[in-house]
């Protein structure tokens, strides 16, 4: 069973590759995605956010957005609604 790995992966270990179309890509960041988060959440290491930042930054280029593009609009939803460093836990009435 194979999945989408870093770009020299198959250098440094071998096995078989192939070039995915852009809807098997799409949908395997996605599922890249969940598999990251999910080693994150399990183990807690914070070496596991870069890999989920890169899978970030490969969907955002998918929808023509370069990290800084994406800052920009990260830094904007902070500006109209703030970020996640007051820790707030809110219930809505």
């Amino acid at each position: 069973m194979g999945k989408l790995v870093r770009d020299r992966i198959p250098e440094l270990f071998g096995g078989q590759t192939r070039l995915l179309t852009e809807g098997e890509y799409r949908a395997a960041l996605r599922a890249k995605l969940e598999e990251e988060v999910a080693e994150y959440l399990d183990s807690g290491d914070p070496e596991e956010l870069a890999d989920v930042l890169e899978v970030v930054r490969a969907l955002a280029a998918l929808h023509g957005l370069t990290p800084e593009d994406l800052e920009v609009l990260r830094r904007a939803k902070a500006d109209a609604r703030g970020g996640l460093a007051g820790r707030i836990w809110w219930t809505p009435a």
